[in-house]
């Protein structure tokens, strides 16, 4: 069950709005519904459910604490908020509130709150009790634990297929695939916020120059880059047109990542996405580690 302090390295993976009620599920596989959707379901205002929002479960209002505190506890709820806020495609923040939260809150207005249950509360909690409300939620959204590609991976794949180079050249983008994906298996969430390749690029570019690599490799030129979509940056596709070098200097390239940039310009760029909430800051020396420099065995 995540808590405050990893929500902002959660996104929502997928949201659907059935019958008027808004409910997705989070990149780590956490059901959630929606505060207006959860109010609609205990059949209480939208207010009602702000002002419960703005108490933590373990305190809440003098009235209602103790019994919502151990309806929570049941549903083996550990969070420190009754909702996550979460980042969406769209970039807006969605109030997540986890499946145990909801369960928690339909159990209370049906049987718990007194003058306060209603019969919208009585008739829901009983039909997702039969079906957990997660079931449901992955049901209704298409979700498929089983089956479910990891949000990096497939923006990263998506970025992938779209983009490729003339014969006689090679991308900063392509040849980095390797320093990506590692990066996306140690826990960098590699998203149209984080987008390894560029600071590679940037600063290959600007070895290139600095060591006149046109004379002794030929010109470099610019190609066209194509962002999916979904990507905030897909509005200026056809003008993104970024370096590609030519095919000769990918040695270098590649013994200049290793020597220079993954020792003393990546570490930078991890600190950088610790601080966006890309990357918890106890995966960085892990990440690092990932990268060590491989020596061929003695024979």
């Amino acid at each position: 069950m995540p808590d405050s302090n990893s929500s902002n390295l959660l996104k929502v993976f997928v949201v659907r709005e059935i019958d008027d009620i808004e409910m997705g599920v989070l990149s780590d596989g956490t059901p959630f519904l929606t505060g207006r959707s959860l109010a609609r379901l205990c059949g209480i205002a939208p207010s009602t459910m702000n002002e419960w929002g703005e108490f933590t479960p373990k305190e809440g209002d003098r009235l209602r604490a103790g019994k919502m505190a151990v309806l929570l506890a049941a549903q083996g709820f550990e969070g420190d908020r009754f909702f996550l806020k979460v980042p969406s495609a769209d970039q807006a923040d969605v109030n997540a509130y986890p499946d145990a939260v909801c369960m928690s809150f339909l159990e209370y207005y049906a049987f718990e709150a007194g003058e306060r249950c209603t019969e919208e509360a009585k008739i829901n909690y009983r039909a997702l009790a039969r079906k957990t409300l997660q079931e449901f939620i992955y049901r209704m959204t298409g979700y498929d634990p089983l089956n479910v590609i990891p949000i990096s991976w497939q923006q990263y794949h998506d970025r992938l297929i779209l983009n490729s180079v003339p014969i006689g050249y090679f991308s900063v983008f392509k040849e980095t695939a390797d320093i990506v994906i590692t990066s996306i298996r140690e826990g960098l969430m590699v998203d149209h916020h984080t987008v390894p390749d560029i600071s590679v690029g940037m600063a290959w570019s600007k070895h290139w120059v600095s060591s006149k690599l046109d004379d002794k490799y030929g010109n470099r030129t610019r190609y066209p880059h194509v962002y999916p979509d979904y990507f905030p940056q897909a509005q200026a596709n056809g003008s993104i047109a970024p370096f590609i070098y030519p095919v000769d200097s990918l040695g270098e390239f590649r013994k200049w990542i290793y020597s220079e940039y993954l020792p003393t310009k990546f570490p930078n760029y991890l600190r950088g996405q610790v601080k966006k909430g890309a990357i918890p800051a106890s995966r960085v020396e892990l990440l690092l580690g990932a990268f060590e420099t491989p020596t061929l065995p003695s024979i």
